[in-house]
């Protein structure tokens, strides 16, 4: 493992993702909820419930509770004239209960049990924000490519994006449907970040 995932610095580089995704949930618009997303099969209200849920998730796993499978459950994007608004709601409450989280954990040298990533085992608290930093800018990019507008990921995150991405197993029986990513797609990359994104199985020129 490199010196990166094992070292207490992830903390506020995982705030400047979330940071940098907020605006584009912000820009949601109730007509778009159904919109297909690069997440092959997800809507993007299924996206947001998965992204909402995953970060309460993280939260309580870097409180201790994350043995708890309630805990990760999506959190449902129901139809309504308040539907944007909760989505809004869900997504600012559930960053900043992680941000504290995280910080938290990281600055106790916490061990953070992850039992969707590996049943039993427990995580360096830098490395399990490493995987949802890594998680938080590829569903940024999948909002961005769902709604049509460029993600300025900035070259800081972009390329630790990529540093994490190639840790990621990629043998066959560990990517494909039922896991969290497609098999790594071939081809030359224009940017680091559209790097992570092919070693993640997601096509940079993803268009709907």
């Amino acid at each position: 493992m490199t010196t990166l995932m094992t070292q207490p610095v992830l903390a506020p580089l995982h705030a400047d993702a979330l940071a940098l995704i907020a605006p584009l949930v912000a820009g949601i618009r109730s007509d778009r909820l159904d919109l297909p997303t690069p997440c092959a099969g997800w809507p993007l209200r299924r996206l947001l419930a998965h992204l909402i849920g995953q970060q309460y998730g993280f939260a309580a796993a870097a409180r201790g509770d994350g043995a708890d499978p309630a805990v990760w459950a999506d959190r449902p994007v129901a139809d309504g004239p308040g539907t944007v608004l909760a989505v809004l709601a869900g997504f600012a409450d559930s960053a900043t209960e992680l941000v504290d989280a995280f910080a938290a954990a990281e600055a106790r040298g916490a061990k953070i049990a992850l039992p969707q990533v590996r049943p039993g085992h427990a995580f360096p608290a830098a490395q399990a924000i490493g995987f949802h930093l890594l998680d938080t800018l590829v569903h940024g990019w999948d909002l961005a490519a769902t709604l049509g507008v460029p993600f300025g990921c900035p070259p800081e995150l972009a390329e630790l994006a990529l540093r994490i991405a190639e840790q990621v197993p990629s043998e066959a029986g560990s990517r494909g449907p039922g896991h969290a990513f497609a098999p790594v797609l071939p081809g030359g990359a224009d940017s680091p970040f559209d790097g992570a994104l092919l070693l993640l199985g997601r096509d940079p020129h993803w268009r709907r």
